[in-house]
């Protein structure tokens, strides 16, 4: 009975399968229940309001998640009441769509609860028109609707009541995984056989898996702000809490940098100094995900031992290296700072486990607050919204290119007459992306899986002639759909065609439907390639200036919090935190944009060239920046101080106002690192600053000219435009 219990227990530990488990739950409510009832016609909206439902769903603490179910199946009801009322009158019925479409989407501004809200509200606003023949009574499709959203709701609170920080704690070990593989890339600049061009891709790399990482931090810290709000003492929210902020500061850790990595390889490449330091960040990044497994299992961490070896023989390396001499002391100085940096990285993941990391002092409660973004009044409202109220704003524009592109697919079904043409808006709706790169890649996906589906669908349907055969295909494949919706698209749009194919086969035309589903699906496409083509398309509303603009000024900002502490102490506030949180976002929003840009049909290849550039230097700078926080800690030396805002005064300068940096700043360097004296504790604290400095002073005048370059041909771009 024990193995059978520990069976069971694990199970309930495993994501994925507890997921799945409420989606059969889910769908095998909806598909027999009619049939034990003899109404199956029922299957269709139930089923529909269960795939509504669950793209709606949204983690949050007990209280919302309550209100937002009540707020989601309100938004449904009037929705589909909405469009039985207003179907037959065709002119009423298109204007309706196009402001509704536009509303809803906008709404998504006020946050991400709405967002999800909203975009449940247009899938059931097409759903509607395909059933609206299903039932005499313009309440009864609504009404069925909403009971298959509730059905899936009540399924989705007894799961949450169950286990209530499921989703914090998957959430920290997917953070833990996306550190250890930003650990496994950053590994990649450590490669003494590197040359420019494989230097510029590990860089690009390392953004990008930066760029997920900061991602994932940010849903973190979302599901652990609305949890604390709704129970603050809870130990497990506390430790998760803990496990966050340990691995921001892991990250700025590792992201930090204290050397020209290009330079480092040509100075050491006979040397196995470069390998040592490449095999600890790769055996961290390989702790980092052993961490993330045994959250997700829920088991004790214990840290490998071979990472302490290897610092031995590491640090053998480097105090032979200085007794040598033949290297310039500037590099040892800056090796062993990297040491002490992956020491302290190797020191927080080793007691990560241990009971002073996981406790809160009263007296530190600042260093664990969490900022609230949450919606602070109907002024906090009215301002979200009239900030997306201009073409400028990617929401405004997704909300205007969906609602013409669903009024012309209205439009044309009313004119043709096509067979089961709904199907088309329904298409366009899933496919429209805000950017051109995400709708292209779903156009041919949408395509691919609608096809396979459609020939499974055919065989389901000819080889399973039996309603009960047919029913236990249709549960299986919503559950796929869920499964797969977020990692394989095409074949994730395949299960939602046999399930489709079969709930329409209750009312008899499953067969019928098929081809017809594949014609409407490609027209769906088109109309969303047109869309995202010619409706306010993204390239002419490059946001690339705006968005370097923002990711200079939030890593000045940055720095500036940095040197704050230089002059007053270290400390984790919030403020600090905050600001980092924003530099590392906007430089994450700078690699997202310009690998998005690179993909669309006009982004001319010496601007993308000049962006790649920049992308590279960017990162670079913020992770010199990130060095300075790593080591941050109160100094008495007035000159350094004085140093360090002379030097913070140039580089807003020539970052946010493109001033030629004054050089008089790098002669202060030199003769300042003359001075020093490297055997004093202070000094060696003094020639981390300087060296720090000297990095970004190294880079700042060529990240200034491609920020100006980049700027210029937007302004050409824009003036072309003007012309037309």
């Amino acid at each position: 009975m024990n193995p059978l219990l520990e069976k069971l227990r694990k199970a309930t530990y495993n994501t994925t399968f507890m997921y799945n488990l409420r989606m059969i739950i889910a769908f095998a409510g909806t598909a027999f229940i009619p049939y034990f009832l003899d109404h199956q016609i029922m299957t269709i909206p139930l089923t529909l309001g269960v795939v509504a439902a669950g793209l709606s769903d949204i983690d949050d603490r007990f209280s919302v998640r309550i209100l937002n179910q009540v707020y989601t199946y309100i938004g449904f009801f009037i929705t589909a009441v909405s469009v039985h009322l207003l179907f037959p009158y065709p002119i009423i019925f298109a204007l309706g769509l196009i402001v509704s479409c536009i509303g809803w989407i906008l709404l998504g501004s006020l946050g991400r609860r709405y967002a999800t809200i909203s975009y449940g509200c247009l899938v059931v606003s097409v759903y509607s028109m395909l059933g609206v023949h299903l039932f005499e009574h313009w309440y009864s499709q609504p009404l069925l609707l909403v009971i298959g959203a509730m059905w899936y709701g009540l399924i989705s609170t007894i799961s949450f009541l169950l286990f209530p920080v499921r989703q914090v704690q998957d959430k920290l070990a997917q953070c833990y995984s996306a550190l250890g593989n930003f650990l496994f890339s950053k590994s990649n600049l450590f490669d003494v056989d590197m040359t420019p061009e494989s230097y510029q891709q590990s860089m690009i790399g390392l953004s990008m898996e930066n760029g997920k990482l900061i991602a994932l931090f940010n849903e973190l810290r979302t599901a652990l702000l609305t949890r604390l709000k709704g129970d603050r003492g809870q130990r497990d929210t506390r430790r998760s809490l803990q496990y966050y902020f340990v691995a921001q500061d892991i990250h700025e850790r590792a992201d930090s940098s204290h050397i020209d990595y290009q330079k480092l390889a040509k100075v050491f490449e006979h040397s196995d100094i470069l390998f040592r330091f490449q095999r600890i960040l790769s055996l961290q990044g390989k702790t980092c995900n052993d961490l993330a497994e045994s959250i997700l299992h829920r088991t004790t961490y214990s840290h490998s031992n071979r990472v302490e070896h290897a610092f031995k023989n590491l640090r053998k390396s480097l105090e032979k290296l200085r007794q040598d001499q033949q290297y310039d002391p500037v590099w040892i100085n800056a090796l062993f700072s990297l040491y002490q940096n992956l020491k302290s990285i190797d020191a927080q993941l080793r007691n990560v486990e241990t009971i002073r990391n996981l406790t809160v002092e009263k007296d530190k409660h600042v260093e664990n607050q969490l900022r609230d973004d949450d919606l602070k009044g109907w002024d906090d409202v009215i301002s979200r919204v009239k900030q997306h109220l201009t073409p400028e704003s990617v929401l405004f524009r997704h909300a205007i290119r969906v609602s013409i592109v669903l009024f012309i697919g209205y439009v044309f079904v009313q004119l043709t007459n096509i067979q089961y043409g709904y199907w088309v808006l329904l298409t366009a709706l899933f496919v429209s992306q805000p950017n051109f790169n995400a709708t292209k890649r779903r156009l041919r996906l949408r395509i691919l899986g609608t096809l396979g589906g459609i020939i499974a669908g055919y065989a389901i349907l000819f080889f399973v002639p039996s309603i009960e055969g047919q029913l236990l295909l249709l549960v299986i494949s919503g559950v796929l759909f869920f499964e797969l919706r977020s990692k394989q698209y095409a074949q994730a749009t395949a299960f939602i065609t046999v399930l489709a194919l079969i709930n329409f086969n209750l009312d008899g035309i499953g067969l019928t439907a098929a081809w017809p589903r594949m014609v409407d699906t490609i027209l769906g496409c088109a109309l969303a390639w047109f869309g995202v083509s010619f409706i306010f398309p993204d390239w002419k509303f490059r946001r690339l200036p705006r968005t370097i603009q923002r990711s200079l000024e939030a890593q000045c900002a940055y720095l500036n919090e940095v040197i704050q502490q230089y002059h007053h102490g270290r400390q984790n506030s919030l403020n600090y935190r905050v600001v980092r949180r924003a530099a590392h976002n906007t430089d994450a929003d700078v690699a997202s944009l310009i690998s998005t840009l690179a993909t669309e049909p006009d982004f001319d290849p010496v601007q993308k060239a000049q962006a790649f550039e920049f992308l590279c230097l960017n990162h670079t700078f913020i992770s010199y920046i990130a060095a300075l926080g790593a080591h941050r800690e109160k100094i008495e030396d007035p000159e350094i101080l004085a140093l360090l805002d002379t030097a913070l005064e140039d580089i807003q300068g020539a970052l946010l106002h493109d001033e030629v940096p004054d050089l008089t700043t790098h002669n202060m360097l030199q003769s300042i690192r003359l001075r020093l004296n490297q055997s004093d504790e202070n000094s060696e604290k003094s020639l981390i600053i300087l060296q720090q400095l000297s990095l970004m002073f190294s880079i700042l005048r060529q990240l200034s000219t491609l920020k100006q370059s980049l700027s210029h041909d937007r302004d050409n771009h824009s003036t072309e435009l003007a012309s037309l």
